[in-house]
């Protein structure tokens, strides 16, 4: 694996029902994740979470794929330079 990147995770879960296959995801990969926060917008019936992860370019990149095969779960990645 490539060396470790630091890189934060925003989604937004439209499908509240996908919840638990959602922490699970999270942690399969709780090894490399620095921090979480998830915000629920009862008034849109969604939830947006924001998680920041220390790990290979291939661990985030693979997280962040399954995370957007969920139904009704958008996933997007920012990575820092360093």
């Amino acid at each position: 694996m490539s060396e470790n990147r630091v890189a934060a995770i925003s989604i937004v879960v439209e499908n509240t029902q996908c919840a638990d296959k959602l922490n699970a995801l999270l942690h399969d990969y709780g090894e490399y994740i620095i921090g979480r926060m998830g915000i629920p917008y009862r008034q849109k019936g969604i939830s947006v979470l924001s998680v920041v992860m220390d790990a290979p370019t291939e661990a985030v990149n693979a997280l962040t794929g399954k995370l957007g095969m969920l139904e009704g779960v958008s996933a997007k990645t920012l990575f820092s330079k360093y």
